[in-house]
């Protein structure tokens, strides 16, 4: 298998300095345990921030570095400031309560982006570094949005992976970053981008269409000349370790004796990381009200609520930890009798084998955060249960409510809800929860940690390959040079140049897009070169390609091809018959969406009609223009002509009207051993790309898929290479 660089935050090592000596240990966490196996068999490397080493001596970082090594680690050493504004004030202060629709939690003045972005492109640089030809590359989490771009620039043929640990928010939430584009670009990076479940994908689909105007199909996207897969892979644990464990003696006489100390209670499990997002203030009050409205209950129901310390320094979860405490205090002073509290609230750490007995003892386990990218708890508790018994209520807003959907579901803001569930959990027939439990076991151990990791890089290798096989390449400077030093060396050469999206960027209103001073000397410049022709073939009208290039020393294509004047003294020419009612049939349909696509238009010439939605909202605008192709294709089933999708843009044309049949009408007329440099952006070009074969040459312009061998980013990289090729001399 190829070589795996994995690149998070955090090293899977756990680092300590005890009496002046140095401890390194793997760590245990899911991540750690599901990438071990492919980091290892791959003899990879795992790149990330190992801990603050700032207090260790010279013989010490030496001794970090040397065990790391043979751990197959490379650490990256942030210093406690970049630590502060990326992780805490960047990472942890805007990203993660965004992300998690906690708007309330995010700063009023965020300030930290420029060390965030420095810390990636740290990262990035680090990655580049120990980067061979064939490697897989897989970044995660949001700490590290950007490095899959910054990396594609740096290596544009990498095999780039990146997967989203926490939830994708909303549009509507995503669009309050200021730096939504910049998130954008960085994970559009990736060859295949991972959420954990569909939803997320879809609310990033929404995002790339709302925010950055890029519209996906389905689950892919053309960005920058490269088809980006998005997909779902939902993380599981590994699962089989947990039941193993929960079998061990240890284990189970753990789980008696906490049974054993509840003196017949029921006992509600709570297990979290000290967080705002985990809903346990909620959670309390569920409890509360249970024992409120059933009087009955009161001393017959044990909540075990186990957090975990989390960020301690920060001064908000302090605030937060205060707010708990005290409702734990409030509660057990209401409902606690001489023989018991309600409550057992534990703030520390457990092992691993303490978790799992606690699980084992459990009636019902309860995880109900507000917000939630899967939740691996809520997998623990069912991997542990091999007596297949016990209940699981599950916040229908963590990831893992989309597979657990024998889990009692609730929405943790409805506290009477979440409390009438704690009731049916502790009441409900052994029967039912067997069956429940034996189904939610079945998905738990089929989908565990290794087999999520496998399918993501599975699913990883096959993007790269169907890509580079069916991508156009990207010009590097250096075959950029190449391919410019041989056009230039042509001693007839026929130059073919799209407008729109080639020599101009795209404007919201067409006739905006008139040709800059510039353009005009650059293509003047290109004509008077000895042996060449140009000839611009555009989708414009006849009278505004007349306006603006009709002076200059070229040839000229109106409505692709439909009209065409060979040169400044030659008149316009139309190659094809228009019927005198062709667009009767359409042009309603064509003004009842203009009048319900509000910033759209329509543009008529003699061969064609365009709908433009350029200035239309991105989304709605997309929607209709399938809408209407889709009544399109039954309206115009048997009529002479075609319905072609553009960008922002969908046109009906007569048949025969496109630039496919125009390039051998030039070519017949040109001298014997021309060469054909053919540059253009969208689906019309392709038509014209496709009537050139060897040695003539096509140039894609910008995003996209395209036959063409070459690609260049936009407009301005075309005008470069072609003033290259203008240059005297």
């Amino acid at each position: 298998m190829a070589r795996l660089l994995l690149v998070s935050n955090r090293l899977p090592v756990t680092v300590k300095v005890d009496h002046g000596e140095l401890h390194v240990s793997p760590s245990a966490g899911g991540l750690a345990t599901g990438l071990k196996g492919p980091h290892q068999r791959s003899g990879g490397l795992w790149m990330g921030f190992p801990g603050d080493a700032s207090r260790m001596d010279e013989a010490q970082r030496a001794e970090l570095e040397a065990r790391l090594a043979e751990l197959q680690c490379v650490p990256i050493h942030l210093s406690p400031g970049e630590v502060s504004r990326y992780y805490e004030g960047f990472s942890n202060g805007v990203l993660w309560p965004l992300f998690h629709y906690l708007l309330d939690r995010v700063p009023l003045d965020a300030r930290d982006w420029e060390s965030y972005r420095r810390v990636n492109e740290r990262f990035a640089d680090l990655v580049a570094e120990h980067h061979r030809e064939g490697d897989i590359v897989w970044v995660h989490d949001y700490q590290l949005a950007l490095v899959p771009g910054m990396l594609r620039r740096r290596i544009p043929n990498a095999r780039i992976g990146f997967f989203l640990h926490i939830p994708f928010p909303s549009s509507e939430i995503f669009r309050i970053l200021p730096w939504r584009n910049q998130i954008l670009d960085g994970l559009l990076g990736a060859d295949l981008v991972g959420f954990h479940t569909l939803s997320y994908l879809r609310a990033f689909v929404a995002s790339l269409m709302l925010v950055h105007g890029v519209e996906a199909n389905v689950d892919r996207v053309w960005y920058e000349g490269r088809e980006v897969r998005l997909g779902a892979f939902p993380m599981g644990i590994d699962a089989a370790a947990f039941a193993a464990l929960a079998d061990t003696p240890e284990v189970i006489e753990e789980a008696r004796a906490i049974r054993k100390s509840a003196e017949g209670q029921h006992i509600l499990l709570g297990i979290d990381r000290l967080d705002y997002t985990k809903g346990i203030p909620r959670r309390l009050l569920a409890i509360e009200r249970l024992l409120e409205r059933e009087p009955s209950l009161r001393g017959k129901v044990r909540l075990v609520q186990v957090t975990v310390p989390s960020r301690t320094k920060v001064e908000a979860y302090q605030d937060f930890r205060r707010q708990v405490d005290e409702l734990v205090g409030r509660i057990n002073g209401a409902f606690a009798t001489v023989q018991s509290v309600p409550i057992h609230s534990l703030y520390r750490s457990f092992s691993e084998r303490q978790l799992t007995a606690l699980y084992k003892a459990a009636d019902a386990m309860l995880v109900t955060p507000l917000r939630d990218g899967m939740n691996l708890v809520a997998k623990e508790f069912v991997a542990a249960r091999t007596d297949e018994d016990g209940v699981l209520v599950l916040s229908e807003l963590a990831g893992a409510a989309s597979e657990l959907g024998a889990a009692l579901h609730v929405n943790p803001y409805d506290i009477g809800q979440v409390a009438m569930a704690m009731k049916r959990a502790i009441t409900m027939p052994r029967e039912e929860r067997r069956w429940r439990m034996a189904a939610l076991r079945g998905r738990v151990l089929a989908y565990d940690v290794h087999r999520w990791a496998q399918s993501f890089i599975d699913t990883l290798e096959t993007q790269s390959e169907d890509t580079a096989r069916r991508v156009t390449h990207t010009a590097t400077p250096d075959e950029l040079e190449k391919l410019t030093e041989e056009i230039r060396n042509e001693r007839r050469l026929l130059v073919l140049l799209d407008y729109d999206g080639t020599l101009v960027e795209f404007e919201g209103l067409p006739e905006n897009a008139r040709p800059d001073e510039d353009l005009r000397a650059l293509l003047r410049a290109l004509a008077e070169r000895p042996g060449t022709r140009v000839h611009v073939i555009s989708g414009r009208t006849r009278p505004m390609l007349e306006g603006w290039l009709g002076d200059l020393p070229i040839g000229l294509s109106a409505e692709h091809g439909f009209w065409t004047r060979p040169g400044p003294q030659g008149t316009w020419t139309m190659r094809g018959h228009v019927p005198a009612d062709w667009k009767s049939r359409f042009l309603p349909l064509l003004e009842q969406f203009v009048a319900r696509t509000p910033g759209s238009l329509i543009e008529e010439k003699w061969a064609s009609v365009t709908f433009h939605y350029r200035m239309a909202d991105a989304a709605f605008g997309a929607l209709q223009a399938k809408e209407l192709r889709l009544h399109l294709g039954d309206l115009l089933k048997n009529a002479p002509v075609e319905v072609v999708p553009g960008d922002k843009v969908v046109e009906i044309r007569l048949l025969g009207a496109g630039s496919g049949a125009l390039v051998p009408w030039l070519l017949r007329d040109a001298p014997q051993g021309t060469r054909v440099l053919a540059l253009g952006d969208d689906l019309a070009d392709e038509e014209m790309f496709a009537a050139l074969a060897s040695p003539h040459v096509a140039v894609h312009v910008g995003p996209g898929p395209s036959r063409a061998a070459y690609r260049l980013s936009g407009p301005a990289a075309a005008r470069s290479l072609l003033r290259e090729i203008a240059r005297p001399g």
